[in-house]
């Protein structure tokens, strides 16, 4: 923080957990259960978040973190001479330190829009390959990583989504959709995509906790049962295995009870279409285009260091010598009175 009465609008994780979280977590406390995510709590999280996906069959995994879902389940997924095709501000392209290259796979960058990559990009890149005399000197596109939403805040739609779909299916490799923000896209209007739709198109994706509601945790969910054999072993390889795994189970147990999850990015949403309604008429420029909790706004670096002095707000990279991007991010936590405070101060 850059001082005691600094407003905080930096990320979408600073808060520790939904009150109901909480509350579970407490009340179970000095239960006993058995390790690794074989407790009754985890199993009822992994039930209600098949019934939600429609996916009856579906295989449930809880990881601590976004990287660690993302570098375990690629590396799980890909063959050793396999890359994961991602859009150039991917989160696995730009902000995991190299995780994925560090677990052996290439991440193979697309040029995007808003962080999105469309069906018409991946099927030029794989018949690009497909048709290269030198192909088995290359890396072979196995996967195709998307974020919904995007790491710019886009949306992707359900005719986008069944499009890229649709052309991995055709050329057999895998779709696998970063949902760590997945809650604030449920609960953004512009958004047409549900959990039954990712569970149908994708091969897996997860659901993210860190950000929306949760101490930590991510819920990776693999559709069809068994495609990856033997992925709890892989876990554990990758010291990804929680032992007291029902301290997960209960986080996604509770978000996945009378529907919090749908719910619990609304306080989000209203209030980044707030700060985006007086941002645009006190003439700031944004960014990107971004309908859900991530704000993206272009400062000269004079107006950002006097800003920065009054409200914490997150780099996002240098547009030119005289301009920053700074990114203001709201949660399922955030308080009227910030938002008021901060409209204050623009």
């Amino acid at each position: 923080m850059n001082g005691k009465n600094s407003l905080c609008f930096s990320s979408d994780y600073m808060e520790g957990a939904h009150p109901a979280i909480i509350r579970r977590l407490t009340e179970t406390n000095m239960e006993q259960s058995a390790g690794y995510g074989s407790d009754e709590y985890s199993e009822s999280a992994r039930e209600k978040i098949r019934s939600a996906c429609n996916a009856p069959g579906a295989d449930v995994f809880f990881l601590t973190g976004g990287t660690q879902a993302n570098a375990v389940m690629i590396d799980a997924i890909l063959r050793p001479y396999q890359g994961v095709l991602a859009a150039e501000s991917g989160h696995i392209s730009v902000h995991e330190a190299g995780a994925i290259e560090f677990g052996g796979h290439k991440v193979l960058t697309l040029p995007h829009e808003n962080g999105k990559i469309s069906a018409q990009e991946i099927k030029d890149i794989l018949k690009s390959y497909n048709t290269d005399l030198n192909r088995e000197h290359m890396v072979m596109p196995g996967m195709v990583y998307l974020t919904h939403p995007t790491e710019l805040g886009a949306l992707y739609s359900l005719s986008e989504l069944k499009e890229i779909s649709k052309v991995c299916r055709k050329n057999k490799i895998v779709l696998y959709l970063d949902g760590a923000r997945l809650a604030y896209a449920f609960a953004c209007p512009g958004n047409d995509v549900t959990l039954p739709d990712i569970a149908a198109l994708c091969d897996a994706f997860y659901i993210g906790g860190t950000k929306c509601g949760a101490l930590f945790g991510e819920a990776v969910v693999i559709p069809k049962h068994d495609m990856i054999p033997h992925l709890f072993t892989m876990i554990k390889q990758h010291g990804a295995l929680l032992a007291k795994g029902r301290i997960a189970g209960i986080q996604f147990d509770t978000l996945f009870t009378d529907e919090l999850y749908f719910s619990i990015g609304a306080t989000a949403i209203e209030a980044a279409d707030r700060i985006r309604k007086a941002l645009t008429e006190k003439g700031y420029d944004l960014a990107f285009s971004s309908p859900t909790n991530q704000i993206f706004i272009l400062l000269d670096k004079e107006k950002e260091k006097d800003l920065s002095e009054k409200v914490e707000m997150g780099f996002w990279e240098n547009a030119d010598k005289d301009h920053v991007i700074m990114r203001i991010a709201t949660s399922w936590a955030t308080q009227r009175e910030d938002v008021d405070r901060l409209i204050e101060l623009l």
